[in-house]
């Protein structure tokens, strides 16, 4: 995919509408931290669209990125380990389940899983939500440049069973630091819109 234009189109809050954009979409899910940001920029090669940070749970609010005035790349909230209420962390949910119900034009969601760990119980708990949502998610492990070659073969497959995925389903090994896996992440989205 070659990014001639790419802007944030909208930034929905806890108590926002959500926006029909008539446009396709997708989605990237993942816990706080995992890396959502920084794929995001990756994908669109700019440094700073989406802000990346070291503290956890940044991203509040369900950011839509337009790309090439065609799609979308939405980013929604991280979840796990954020610092906030539970009352706070119970309204995300229902942001991101009033997204995944509401959008008529989302066409996949990607979850992004840390290839350095097996998935915790969120991640699992998020997967199988996603899928009961009607979605196969696809998975995009982050940080790849975190680990030695010899070990992503070993760390996909500990993420493939720990997340209990379907046998089809793509785990893409992924660094925003050397866009290792870019150019298929851009092969499944171009795919599904």
């Amino acid at each position: 995919m070659i990014i001639k234009q790419v802007s944030l189109g909208f930034v929905c809050g806890i108590t926002s509408t959500l926006p029909d954009t008539g446009q396709p979409e997708i989605a990237f899910a993942g816990k706080s931290n995992v890396g959502k940001s920084s794929l995001i920029n990756a994908l669109m090669n700019r440094k700073a669209l989406a802000r990346t940070s070291g503290q956890p749970g940044k991203t509040q609010t369900i950011n839509y990125y337009h790309v090439n005035e065609e799609m979308y790349l939405v980013d929604l909230p991280g979840y796990g380990y954020a610092k906030v209420s539970e009352s706070v962390k119970e309204k995300w949910g229902n942001m991101i389940e009033s997204y995944l119900h509401s959008s008529q034009t989302l066409k996949a969601v990607f979850l992004l899983i840390d290839i350095r760990h097996d998935p915790s119980a969120n991640d699992k708990t998020m997967y199988d939500w996603i899928s009961y949502q009607g979605y196969q998610p696809v998975i995009i492990a982050t940080k790849l440049d975190k680990i030695k070659r010899s070990q992503i073969q070993k760390q996909v497959k500990r993420i493939r069973e720990g997340l209990d995925v379907a046998e089809k389903t793509p785990i893409i090994p992924f660094s925003a630091q050397t866009k290792q896996g870019r150019d298929e992440i851009w092969d499944l989205i171009e795919e599904f819109c």
